[in-house]
């Protein structure tokens, strides 16, 4: 699909932080101590613990996103918090931690909007799809009201952040 959808319808390199959308390269990851050592270890206690992470992300819902490189091709997998919309429909939220450029999965995610997630100890797949203005505007309130860091993140950056409606698919 190409272009922002709304709800009812269904890069650059930059690795994220410890935040509410955070970001790392699985098979690239090659800085030792850095952030995707942090992201690493929550994907493998994800694993580990039903999809259950401790420690900052206590209470935190989270999901494994598995997405292909829009350059390079190179299938990833990003742990993220989410929020349940109903209808086998979930929200992500492309934050970066307030940063003045979109995470990688971003651009991952428009070149590619078919992918796996793992939620708890299922995986299956879901259709992402950018929300337009108009749908963004009407889901926020709740977003924020869920993940309060994230209005944070958007009062740190000139760019609107952009959120994902993941559908889950019964075939792709």
């Amino acid at each position: 699909m190409s272009g922002p959808v709304n709800a009812t319808s269904g890069g650059r390199r930059f690795s994220g932080v410890r935040r509410v959308c955070i970001s790392v390269d699985i098979m690239t990851n090659s800085v030792p101590r850095g952030a995707g050592d942090y992201n690493t270890k929550i994907i493998e206690e994800f694993r580990a613990n039903g999809g259950r992470v401790g420690g900052p992300w206590t209470g935190t819902t989270m999901i494994l996103i598995h997405h292909i490189g829009a350059r390079s091709g190179i299938e990833r997998v990003s742990p993220l918090a989410f929020s349940a919309l109903g209808d086998d429909r979930f929200a992500i939220v492309a934050s970066n931690g307030g940063s003045p450029v979109h995470p990688d999965w971003y651009y991952n995610l428009k070149a590619y909007p078919r992918i796996r997630v793992e939620m708890g100890t299922q995986t299956f797949w879901v259709l992402a799809e950018e929300l337009d203005d108009h749908a963004r505007a009407d889901l926020w309130p709740k977003l924020i009201a869920e993940y309060p860091a994230i209005g944070e993140f958007q009062a740190k950056t000139r760019r609107q952040i952009p959120v994902f409606m993941l559908t889950r698919a019964q075939r792709l």
